[in-house]
């Protein structure tokens, strides 16, 4: 058991002028973005690189009010302590503190008020080259009381900057032109937006199909310019999803992009298309930036497969370990779930996640490493794991979380989303084109992420499979 940990204060009467006390705090990106999630400051010099490189300071520096904030932390924690109350400060900003600076910050009393029971204090907070970065003065009321309290941790706060994991993802297809897209019935304003942002941020050459005149009235009503971008003119989303995937077929396109219609009418377009086959299963990948994991995560299938038998399995398996591969996993743990990490014949969804590890050892799934089943706790969390004597690879470590049916991961996926703050996209592999297949409730980010796989998946497939566009 670990001991308590127990701070003490100093009151009044303990207090001399002279004494003094200091604490020591080095920097972080994270403290900048914390203090400014809770402050509401969001200035770029402290959260835009290119802007800061580019400004007086030459780079992100702290908020000026983080090092006041070490002040008070100071006074409120050490000396004097609990039961003090700040009654004024006074601060004079002296140099910028910057990433990595390590500061010592300095309280010493330099006047005290009997009457009052106030005590003074000159501050300093100085950084590792020994510059003056801040200097001032406070004043508080010392406690009234002698305490001595168990030691408080401080809160846990998890970040998650969406902007930052956005520019990430979007910097891996910097180097790669822009693609054919197919956009199938974009007929509403989230779709239309949705391929228009992906044509500006250089990750599709959009083809815009369907009813030329309600497309152009759509545009026109949210102020959309269309210039420069090829419309081509059908009555209906059947025609539109037909249209598109022959355009695939005949490599007029390398992508498609679902847009107001339903998923199974652009799926069963692309099905008609021998050429579209690949001798695999189509399934449906998301991939989701987490704030509370420390790496993208993949769930497959969530989507498209309703309740896939073992060998339809295996290919959504497969394709979820190749496209992991393309977004630069080496080689990509899958956690293969179930409600519990034993094989129980009553579950089947156990036994297919133990053939589908046999599977594996024998060479029949390629390019990852599997463990399952694995309940949920246990697939994400070292810690889950080791209480439960699991000694895997996998554990703790997912890249990839295949999931029983497309009922279990569909909520799954929502519960990240929604209760989670998980930002997702997501694409269907498995076709000799990658589909990006976004939601009537996507925002612009994500559906701009989802255009991102599709360009990434799309360039992979010329690497192996060369087609002449």
């Amino acid at each position: 058991m670990t001991a308590t940990e127990f701070i003490e204060n100093a009151t009044f009467d303990e207090i001399s002028t002279g004494q003094s006390a200091r604490l020591l705090r080095t920097l972080t990106l994270e403290d900048i973005y914390a203090f400014a999630a809770v402050s509401g400051d969001t200035n770029p010099s402290h959260l835009n690189s290119e802007y800061a490189t580019d400004s007086p300071f030459q780079g992100v520096i702290a908020h000026g009010m983080w090092g006041g904030a070490l002040i008070s932390a100071l006074l409120g924690n050490q000396f004097p302590g609990a039961g003090t109350v700040y009654l004024d400060q006074v601060l004079h900003f002296v140099n910028p503190i910057r990433v990595g600076d390590t500061l010592v910050v300095t309280a010493t009393v330099t006047k005290l008020v009997a009457e009052r029971q106030r005590v003074e204090f000159d501050c300093s907070v100085v950084n590792q080259r020994g510059e003056l970065v801040l200097s001032g003065t406070a004043g508080v009321k010392a406690p009234p009381e002698k305490l001595r309290l168990p030691k408080v941790a401080a809160p846990q706060i998890q970040l998650l900057d969406p902007e930052a994991r956005f520019k990430a993802l979007l910097a891996k297809g910097d180097k790669l032109e822009a693609v054919r897209c197919a956009v199938v019935h974009p007929c509403d304003r989230e779709s239309l937006c949705g391929a228009l942002d992906a044509a500006r941020y250089g990750l599709i050459v959009p083809l815009l199909i369907g009813p030329e005149q309600r497309m152009r009235q759509l545009a026109e009503e949210n102020g959309l310019d269309l210039r420069g971008v090829e419309l081509i003119h059908v009555g209906h989303s059947h025609e539109a999803a037909e249209r598109a995937a022959a355009m695939a077929a005949s490599a007029e396109v390398e992508v498609l992009m679902k847009g107001s219609l339903h998923t199974d009418e652009l799926i069963h377009a692309v099905l008609k298309q021998p050429a579209l086959r690949t001798g695999r299963r189509m399934s449906h990948v998301f991939r989701f930036d987490i704030p509370l994991y420390p790496k993208p995560l993949l769930i497959t299938d969530a989507a498209l497969n309703i309740n896939p038998s073992l060998k339809e399995k295996l290919d959504i398996v497969q394709n979820a370990i190749d496209f992991s591969r393309i977004l630069g996993v080496a080689v990509p743990k899958v956690a293969i779930l179930a409600a519990v990490e034993t094989v129980n014949p009553d579950m089947p969804s156990t036994l297919d996640a133990a053939a589908l590890c046999k599977m594996a050892e024998r060479g029949q799934i390629k390019g990852g490493i599997l463990d399952g089943p694995l309940a949920f706790d246990n697939a994400i969390s070292h810690t889950a794991a080791q209480i439960k004597g699991i000694v895997s690879a996998v554990s703790g470590d997912a890249d990839i979380l295949a999931v029983p049916d497309l009922e279990s991961g569909n909520m799954l996926a929502k519960q990240l989303e929604y209760l989670a703050g998980a930002s997702g996209s997501g694409l269907v592999l498995g076709a000799r084109v990658p589909i990006a297949l976004t939601s009537r409730a996507d925002g612009p980010m994500n559906r701009v992420a989802s255009a991102l796989l599709a360009k990434l998946a799309a360039h992979a497939a010329r690497r192996t499979h060369p087609r002449t566009l």
